[in-house]
C-alpha cells in the first residue's frame, strides 16, 4: 500500500483519490472540470474514511471507561495481589523483601510481553474477565551495576540466556539451590543454574498455599478467588472485586538494572524516540523471563524482555498508530490464534520498526489510522512470507526463524483474506467487543442485584445492619434530591456509619 502524499493534499490532479479533504472537483490547464473521487484503498477499494469510522467505532468500545466503583474495584485487587506477593516473601524468605514490581494493562495474550502464548488456556474478555494486567515479579534482582551485563549466552539462542547465580552471593545461592539445575566441572567447581522451569513450579506452590491461607480468614471487602491456574511459567489468578473480575498474569523475572551488552549496538542507532524521552529512561533495566527458545532447554533458558523500555517507548506513540495497532491486534488474536504462530508481540514489533523507518510526521496525521491499519496487516503478511521479524531491541534475532513454511504461508493466507476485505474484519471484530461489554454488564447488574436485600430476609438476622443502611441511604436520596450524599463507614464498626449531605454530616 503507498502511503498517501503529506503535500498538495488537495486540490490538484496529481493528489486526485489520495485525501479524504479532496475538493469535490479539480481542473486541469485546460480548465476541464475532473470529478474528484473518495480516497480509496487500491487493494480493497474499501473508502479509507469509512475505515477510519469503524476503527474509531472498535476503540470506542475496546476502551473502557473506569467510573468511581470500578477504578476503587480496581485498586481493592491489586492491593490484594501485592498482599499476597508480601505473604509469599515471608513463606520461605526467598523473594527479595525490598522488592518492585512492573505492573502492565492487559495479559500476556494481549502481546505485552514476549512470552509464547502455546502453553496458555484460552481466556476471553466478557466470558471469563472484565480486566487483565501482567504483573513481572522479580525473583532476584541484580540492580548494583553501572556497565552493560553481559550474559553466558553460549548454550542458548540469539535473545535468550542462562543464569548462572555465580553472580550472587553465597546467601542468595543457598537460598535458591533448590530452583537450579546443577553443573559439575572437570576442576571440582559446582555451577547452579537458576532453572525457570523449577521457579515457577515453587511460586506456583507458594502462592497456592497463600491462598488457601488468606482463605482461611475471609474479611469483609476481600475479592474472591475465581481461579488459579499455572500456564506454562505463568500464574494466571482471576479476582471478583464486585461486579468485575481481573485477570492478573503474574510472571516470575530476574530482573537488572543497566543494559545487556547484546543489545548495545541498538543504542547507536537513531530511532524514532529521539529528543522525545532521554536514553536514560529507556534502557532504566531489562528483564530474564521464563521463555525458551524452540531449540532450547526448558529447564535452563530465559528470555530477554525490555518491558520496561517498551513502557517509556510507547509514550512517543501517535494516538492514532495505537488505534489501528489496538485494532490490528483485535482481528490477528481471532484470525491466527490456532496454530499459534503469531502473536500480538510480534505485531507490536513491526510498529516499532515503522516508527523507526516512516517520518514523525505522516505518523502524527489525526485521520490516517486507516493507513496505519493496511501498513500494519501488509508488514506482517510480508514477514510471514519471508519467515522474517527482527526483534526491535535485538534486530539480529528473527522472532519467526522456526516457523515452518506450510504454517507459515497458511497464516499468510489468512491475512491475505483480511487485506482483501479490511471493512468486514473490523464489523466482525467491532461485533465482538461489544458482545464482551454486554457480558460484562449483564454480569455487573446481576452482581448488583444479588446484593440487594431481600424482602424476604429475616429482619432479625445477621443482615439487618446492611438493610438499615440501604433504607437510611435510599430515604436521604429521596429527601435530598440533587445534592452530595456520602457514607463513611468506620472499618473497626461497620455497624455505625455516618452520612454527609453537602457539608452537613448525620
Amino acid at each position: 500500500m503507498a502511503a498517501p502524499a503529506l503535500t498538495s493534499r488537495a486540490g490538484s490532479v496529481n493528489s486526485l483519490g489520495n485525501s479524504p479533504t479532496a475538493t469535490p472537483s479539480s481542473t486541469n490547464n485546460n480548465n476541464k472540470i475532473i470529478p474528484s473521487y473518495p480516497e480509496l484503498d487500491f487493494r480493497s477499494g474499501a473508502r479509507i474514511e469509512d475505515l477510519n469510522r469503524l476503527i474509531l467505532e472498535f476503540s470506542k468500545h475496546d476502551q473502557r471507561e473506569y467510573d468511581d466503583q470500578r477504578a476503587l474495584e480496581i485498586h481493592t485487587a491489586k492491593d490484594f495481589i501485592f498482599s499476597m506477593l508480601g505473604m509469599v516473601q515471608k513463606l520461605d524468605q526467598k523473594l527479595p523483601v525490598a522488592n518492585e514490581y512492573l505492573l502492565l494493562s492487559g495479559g500476556v495474550r494481549e502481546g505485552v510481553v514476549n512470552m509464547d502464548l502455546d502453553e496458555l488456556s484460552v481466556y476471553a474478555r466478557g466470558t471469563d474477565y472484565d480486566m487483565d494486567f501482567t504483573l513481572l515479579v522479580p525473583a532476584l534482582k541484580l540492580h548494583d551495576r553501572n556497565q552493560p551485563v553481559t550474559l553466558d549466552m553460549r548454550h542458548s539462542a540469539l535473545c535468550h540466556s542462562w543464569l548462572s547465580l555465580r553472580l550472587f552471593d553465597e546467601g542468595t545461592i543457598n537460598k535458591w539451590k533448590d530452583c537450579c539445575t546443577v553443573v559439575d566441572h572437570i576442576n571440582g567447581a559446582t555451577n547452579y543454574f537458576f532453572s525457570p522451569t523449577l521457579v515457577a513450579d515453587w511460586f506456583y506452590e507458594s502462592i497456592s498455599v497463600v491462598l488457601v491461607e488468606i482463605q482461611k480468614k475471609p474479611q469483609r471487602g476481600m475479592p474472591r478467588v475465581e481461579k488459579v491456574e499455572r500456564n506454562g511459567t505463568i500464574i494466571s489468578v482471576i479476582l471478583g472485586v464486585g461486579s468485575s473480575r481481573m485477570l492478573y498474569d503474574i510472571v516470575p523475572v530476574v530482573s537488572f538494572k543497566g543494559w545487556p551488552a547484546v543489545a548495545q549496538s541498538w543504542l547507536m542507532e537513531n530511532h524514532f524516540w529521539d529528543g522525545k524521552i532521554t536514553e536514560e529512561e529507556v534502557i532504566s533495566g531489562f528483564y530474564l523471563v521464563p521463555a525458551c527458545s524452540h531449540k532450547g532447554r526448558k529447564e535452563n533458558e530465559w528470555r530477554l524482555s525490555f518491558a520496561r523500555s517498551e513502557v517509556q517507548l510507547k509514550k512517543c506513540i501517535s494516538a492514532s498508530l495505537m488505534q489501528a495497532y489496538q485494532a490490528c491486534k483485535a482481528i490477528i488474536i481471532k484470525l491466527l490464534s490456532r496454530p499459534k504462530a503469531i502473536s500480538p508481540y510480534h505485531l507490536r514489533s513491526m510498529m516499532l520498526w515503522a516508527c523507526d523507518r516512516l517520518p514523525a510526521t505522516y505518523l502524527s496525521q489525526e485521520d490516517f489510522s486507516a493507513h496505519f491499519l493496511l501498513g500494519l496487516i501488509d508488514d506482517l503478511q510480508n514477514c510471514l512470507v519471508n519467515k522474517m521479524c527482527p526483534n526491535y531491541f535485538i534486530p539480529q534475532c528473527n522472532m519467526l526463524e522456526h516457523l515452518s513454511d506450510e504454517t507459515a504461508m497458511l497464516h499468510a493466507r489468512k491475512l491475505s483474506s483480511v487485506r482483501s476485505d479490511p471493512a468486514e474484519h473490523l464489523r466482525t471484530t467491532i461485533e465482538h467487543a461489544k458482545a464482551a461489554n454486554r457480558l460484562t454488564l449483564e454480569l455487573h447488574w446481576r452482581g448488583s442485584a444479588s446484593n440487594l436485600p431481600s424482602p424476604q430476609s429475616d429482619a432479625g438476622g445477621e443482615h439487618q445492619p446492611d438493610d438499615r443502611l440501604a433504607k437510611k441511604l435510599q430515604q436521604l436520596v429521596t429527601e435530598n434530591p440533587g445534592k452530595s450524599i456520602s457514607v463513611f463507614i468506620n472499618p473497626d464498626d461497620v455497624t455505625r456509619p455516618h452520612f454527609r449531605i453537602d457539608d452537613k454530616f448525620f
